[in-house]
């Protein structure tokens, strides 16, 4: 369960962090320095080379205001950009694809679908036997 800031309508850094790591097949990586938290995704190895994740989630967990980069279907991105003032295109990525989300702006349960959503979109692009072994097609069919 995420944990909020003390308005309760909101996520934290560990709430993001729990939410993250709930996900199947994630991981918390620090490629840029441990101030940037990188959440990655990657199938169990059941054999050969191990596999490097794949990232679909990038935050400061102890900046303020947290802010957290989630990837996003390119259609829905513009949609949600115009929906929410908290929510705008990812800085220093990809703007297609990748949105920046305010969470001191943005509702917890919101952030909580865009961070699923961004898990998703990763792992659909896996191939199959690695999102059979996330358990992929039956978090879809539940």
């Amino acid at each position: 369960m995420a944990t909020t800031n003390d308005d309760g309508a909101h996520l934290d850094g560990a709430g993001i962090r729990a939410a993250a790591l709930a996900l199947p097949g994630v991981y918390e990586d620090f490629p840029f320095g441990p101030e940037t938290s990188v959440f990655k995704v990657v199938a169990p190895v059941t054999g050969g080379a191990a596999r490097v994740g794949k990232v679909f989630a990038i935050a400061g967990l102890d900046t303020a205001p947290l802010s957290v980069a989630l990837k996003c279907d390119p259609e829905l991105a513009p949609q949600l950009r115009l929906a929410n003032p908290g929510i705008t295109p990812g800085y220093h990525l990809n703007k297609r694809h990748w949105n920046s989300v305010d969470c001191s702006l943005v509702e917890r349960s919101l952030v909580l679908d865009m961070l699923e959503d961004s898990w998703d979109l990763v792992v659909a692009g896996l191939p199959r036997t690695q999102r059979e072994a996330l358990g992929w097609a039956a978090r879809l069919r539940g």
